[in-house]
């Protein structure tokens, strides 16, 4: 049985969803951030020594990186589920944007975040993250105009991926003027699937509540 290590509030939600879409078994082993500085315990650092979440462990192997777990998860138990073909356009996109998840549509997040907690930063930072937070989530929003998933035309893995930035954007209200893309974070949190999830993950604030 694959065995999660989940953090409240962290991208580990979404590996619960997958598992969730699949009908897998799995156990949720859960830690919580601290109250105070919103780390994780370090009770994270004996499973990983980043000490970040999600972990998973299958089969005697352990893996981190939601991108890693969600192509072995899929690849390993999908049995054709949440995958296009391999070989396929659509397949390259999927690829591409279960990608981009975390290598581009976090950044402007990331950097905002970082620079409300170090606080006062220079016009040209601030003007360097507007532009950014722009620039990428037009072209999201742009992408999703009369479609209903990031790539074909049903559920797969690059939409699970997807779905933690745009609920966190959407939870501080940055997808206010961006119809598409909220559309899509409320299609995807009313899942049947989506919604077991919260129940096994516990305390979420980037979802329905918040959204």
């Amino acid at each position: 049985m694959i065995k999660v290590h989940h953090l409240n509030n962290s991208r580990s939600q979404r590996i619960l969803w997958l598992l969730e879409e699949l009908e897998l078994d799995y156990e949720v082993l859960r830690y919580e951030r601290d109250g105070t500085t919103n780390l994780a315990p370090p009770e994270l650092e004996a499973v990983h020594p980043l000490g970040k979440s999600p972990v998973i462990e299958d089969a005697g192997l352990k893996l981190h990186e939601s991108g890693a777990i969600v192509e072995y998860v899929i690849r390993t138990y999908g049995e054709g589920r949440l995958a296009p073909d391999i070989g396929t356009a659509d397949y390259a996109h999927y690829v591409e944007w279960l990608h981009y998840a975390e290598g581009s549509a976090m950044l402007p997040l990331l950097m905002r975040l970082y620079s409300q907690r170090l606080g006062a930063t220079s016009d040209m930072m601030e003007a360097r993250i507007n532009g950014e937070t722009i620039n990428h989530f037009s072209f999201m929003n742009n992408h999703m105009a009369d479609r209903e998933f990031f790539v074909g035309n049903d559920l797969t893995g690059a939409d699970i991926m997807m779905s933690f930035p745009l609920e966190a954007a959407g939870a501080r209200g940055g997808l206010d003027i961006l119809p598409n893309l909220s559309g899509f974070v409320r299609r995807i949190q009313e899942r049947p699937a989506y919604l077991r999830a919260l129940e096994k993950g516990g305390e979420y604030a980037f979802g329905p509540a918040s959204s």
